[in-house]
């Protein structure tokens, strides 16, 4: 089978189906993409919400409750314990199939009647606001926290990690770490940039095996480092105390200086460990993996973001021991043959179309279903019945399309169309990826939630926020904090914010200034010091006599740092004779 060129019916653009792809479309019995993997990812992210939070009621019980859902939407929104409870049966809310009519639009129909969980947590102990935490606890304001994690605050893309403050993309045990990204096995550090088993250091990059370092990088197996100057453990810690880092004016003057570190650094293509055959970036134990961003314990991936222990999956984000996963978004764990489907949660298999269902098999657009088969728009049919009109669907989908807004058409084999999202663009994980203003959103077809007004009894604003933590008391936790940004930014400012007593105890003991900065306006800083997820065609940057070549290096790669960035990025052989 040959790859084939095609054009991308939301961009525009032309992107390749290689054979492989086209080997695992077949396996599973669907047809190729008529969107590019770009434009895919974007779709499937509209149905992400993972920080904008909603205080409402629970329309079962009455309860007040914090959810991801605005109290705007027209389906009922249930507590975790009413959702989860023997109150209701979502079998109820079953209905036949009209051929008549587009898939799509039925969908609609009966997504706006179902009752959704407020939120998605699983086994999640006091993390009342935080969105997509599993067997974890003490999340505040954080997403995508799994795998034993806890106390974790302000975060996104923490697993197996413990007290996390303002970090992302954290992994394999760390602790103790603040403004911290891209970290496996981290320790008591602060401000860290792709480092590994790296200890009690500050303003650090592409450190391995390294302790008591500060403004360094590329460095391996070190110790007492100050902008890559050797010191004994000695003379370290007097130098230490010079900085002030108790001062949030002193603070800020290293912050620039570790962006000058950073542009002296030498940045390899992609974060890539022990991995064969793969294309990426942020990958770790991976064998066969196209065009992925944040996996690890992967086997047989393409085109997938923040995946892991999981094998032979396409176009997936964000899940977990699974396999056979395509069109997949937001959740789940032993997944198996699920398409075109957000949050599936736990033990579905052969599905298409469904959402916020568990432990359920052979399902087809079904919402909220708990241990169920066979079973369409949640009506439960007999196998026989659920396989003929399974197949009837199917047919009828490409017969008679669904045609979005944007004149986009939608058979069998698209996932989700976005403006039938219960989220606004805005409000979804697609507006950190691919951002757009209020007027693209709505000339392409997508809707836009406005901030709702608030009155917000600011106590204290940015400017007058203590600048050195020995000043700050606890009475600062009755305080309502202004964001120094006061909502003239881009950045979904939360204008006011208050300090938790977990917070001002980190704080305190690892002696950081106070934020003057709302969590929302300090998590888009952080999200900006990571490339995106694109891969892009390069040259090596290298031009040092001794790496093998002659004047500049030759090889070219795929990498995610955009040649708009700053960064030197070298190729693999170059970057290991420089670093190692």
């Amino acid at each position: 089978m040959k790859s084939e060129t095609k054009n991308c019916q939301n961009c525009k653009k032309d992107f390749t189906i290689e054979p492989d792809d086209f080997g695992f479309y077949e396996k599973i019995k669907v047809p190729p993409p008529t969107f590019c993997p770009e434009c895919r990812l974007i779709r499937r992210l509209v149905w992400r919400n993972e920080r904008i939070l909603y205080r409402r009621i629970c329309n079962l019980c009455n309860k007040n409750i914090i959810s991801m859902y605005h109290e705007s939407v027209p389906f009922p929104v249930y507590c975790r314990e009413c959702w989860y409870g023997d109150g209701w049966d979502p079998t109820s809310y079953g209905r036949e199939y009209d051929m008549a009519r587009p898939f799509f639009e039925q969908y609609k129909e009966f997504s706006n009647t179902v009752p959704r969980l407020m939120f998605w947590q699983r086994n999640a102990i006091n993390s009342d606001y935080s969105n997509h935490v599993a067997e974890s606890r003490n999340a505040y304001m954080s997403a995508s926290v799994i795998k034993e994690s806890e106390n974790v605050f302000y975060s996104k893309n923490i697993d197996d990690s413990r007290d996390i403050v303002d970090c992302l993309n954290i992994i394999n045990g760390s602790e103790q770490l603040y403004e911290t990204v891209e970290a496996q096995g981290n320790y008591n550090s602060q401000y860290l940039l792709l480092c590994r088993n790296t200890l009690d250091s500050y303003y650090s990059f592409d450190c391995i095996n390294c302790s008591n370092c500060f403004l360094s990088y590329n460095l391996r197996n070190k110790k007492f480092c100050i902008r890559n100057k050797q010191y004994s453990q000695k003379e370290y810690f007097q130098e230490l105390e010079k900085f002030n880092l108790k001062s949030r004016t002193s603070r800020e003057v290293l912050l620039k200086e570790f962006e000058e570190v950073k542009k002296q650094a030498i940045f390899r293509f992609g974060n890539i460990t022990k991995c064969v055959n793969v294309t990426g970036n942020n990958m770790l134990n991976v064998k066969n993996g196209k065009n992925c961003f944040e996996i690890y314990n992967i086997e047989n991936a393409s085109y997938c973001y923040r995946i892991l222990d999981s094998k032979d999956c396409v176009d997936t984000s964000f899940s977990m021991k699974s396999e056979l996963l395509y069109e997949y978004s937001s959740g789940g764990m032993n997944d198996y043959n699920v398409k075109f489907s957000y949050s599936a949660m736990n033990f579905v298999r052969n599905a298409d179309y469904a959402e916020s269902c568990m432990n359920c098999s052979n399902i087809f657009g079904c919402i909220s279903l708990r241990d169920a088969e066979n079973a369409i728009l949640n009506k439960v049919y007999s196998k026989k019945e659920f396989e003929t009109l399974r197949s009837e669907i199917i047919k009828q989908m490409s017969a008679l399309p669904f045609i979005d807004k944007g004149g986009r058409k939608y058979e069998y084999g698209e996932f989700f169309p976005i403006e039938i999202s219960p989220w606004a663009y805005n409000e979804t994980s697609a507006q950190e990826i691919a951002p757009l203003s209020k007027e693209s959103a709505q000339k392409s077809g997508y809707s836009w939630r406005d901030a709702d007004e608030k009155n917000f009894n600011i106590t204290m604003s940015g400017n007058m926020i203590p600048d050195n933590i020995d000043e700050v008391g606890e009475s600062i936790l009755k305080e309502v904090l202004g964001c120094a940004h006061e909502g003239k930014c881009n950045h979904q400012c939360n204008i006011a914010f208050r300090i938790t007593d977990y917070e001002f105890k980190f704080y305190k003991k690892h002696d950081i200034p106070l934020p003057i900065f709302c969590p929302n306006c300090r998590y888009y800083e952080r999200f900006k010091v990571m490339p995106g997820l694109k891969l892009y065609k390069r040259n090596c940057m290298c031009d040092k006599a001794g790496h093998g070549h002659n004047e500049k290096c030759p090889n070219e790669f795929e990498t995610s740092y955009s040649p708009d960035r700053p960064e030197k990025v070298y190729c693999e052989s170059c970057y290991n004779k420089e670093v190692y």
